[in-house]
This record gives structure tokens, C-alpha cells and sequence, in this order.
């Protein structure tokens, strides 16, 4: 079977996304879109987030899957938060303190990077009903926002890096710099 997320070197990665236009929002093809997205990330193990443009749309859209906002990820019996939708996201705030961290991306198979970011962002979005949401992250969170943005203007993680490693050295990057 076919990876339905689409690796470096495809031009659609590159690219600025355009934004969701209010009146799409909700209609079959988005939808069928946001499903197609969710399916793919569903797929991975190690996947938290994925935008648009990485299944082939050059829409500012992302997923956030569901375990990310789950309160206690060792707790099996809490259930898993859905996943959730960010459509025309705006980061409007930025911590200036930066922090370090442990780096992958689904099209960019087999090699990880530390990236310094934000340790706290504020992002806009609207979901998938169209209502606004506002979102305070740090973390993690922080940093998955950042990368989805980035990916929403063209910009992959690998353009920033530090440092690169491949599937062999990844343990080795993990120790020194944990998510």
C-alpha cells in the first residue's frame, strides 16, 4: 500500500498553504480531507500532529492526535481526548525563552534533529465547525504547534536543525535531548 503522507522532495511541501475559505468549512471535501489526515497519523505510532500540505494539500490545516492532550499518557484507563483540528492557525504570542528539543517529521522518514523553539506559544485556529479556539501551549505542545506552522509556510524541520541523526543514532539524541 501507497504512504499516503508525502515525503521531502515533493514540491507541495514547499509551498506557502492557502487558507480554508470559512464557506469550505464543514462541507464534504474538508471533511474528507480532515478524515484522510486523521487516518494518516492514526497510522503511526510515534505520530502527534500533520498538516495538509503532508497528505498532498496545500491548505493551512493540521491534526493534533488526541493522545497529546491527554492528561496522564501512562493512564490506560483515562480515555484518549479525540484528536483536533486547527484550520488558518496564527501564532500570536511567543515565550522568549527557547528550549532545545528532540525533532522528527513524517516526511522526513528516518532522520531526527534538535530544533530550538518557543518553550510556550498562543495560537489562533478555528476547528473543524468553524467555532474559534484559542490555545495557551508549553511543552510539547508548544512545539508541535510550531512545527505544524512551519509546514504551513513552506518550512521544514530540517531547515533549522542543529544537528541531524538517522534511525541508528536516534537513541543516542534522545538521551541527550528528551522530548
Amino acid at each position: 500500500m501507497k504512504d499516503p503522507i508525502v515525503q521531502a522532495g515533493a514540491a507541495v511541501l514547499r509551498e506557502k498553504a492557502k487558507p480554508v475559505l470559512k464557506k469550505d468549512i464543514g462541507s464534504r471535501s474538508l471533511n474528507t480531507l480532515i478524515g484522510k489526515m486523521k487516518r494518516a497519523l492514526d497510522a503511526e505510532e510515534y505520530g502527534v500532529a500533520i498538516a495538509a500540505p503532508q497528505v498532498g494539500s496545500s491548505l493551512r490545516l493540521f491534526v493534533v492526535a488526541g493522545r497529546v492532550f491527554k492528561k496522564d499518557e501512562d493512564a490506560r484507563d483515562e480515555p484518549t481526548p479525540p484528536d483536533r483540528v486547527f484550520i488558518n492557525p496564527e501564532i500570536t504570542r511567543m515565550s522568549k525563552k527557547k528550549r532545545e528539543m528532540a525533532e522528527g517529521c513524517l516526511s522526513v522518514r528516518g532522520q531526527y534533529g534538535t530544533v530550538m523553539r518557543h518553550e510556550k506559544v498562543t495560537l489562533k485556529a478555528l476547528d473543524e465547525h468553524g467555532n474559534p479556539a484559542l490555545v495557551h501551549a508549553s511543552s510539547l505542545l508548544a512545539h508541535i504547534f510550531q512545527h505544524e506552522c512551519d509546514h504551513l509556510e513552506g518550512i521544514l524541520y530540517i531547515d533549522k536543525a542543529a544537528r541531524l541523526t538517522n534511525d541508528s543514532e536516534r537513541a543516542t539524541l534522545r538521551e541527550e535531548f528528551p522530548a
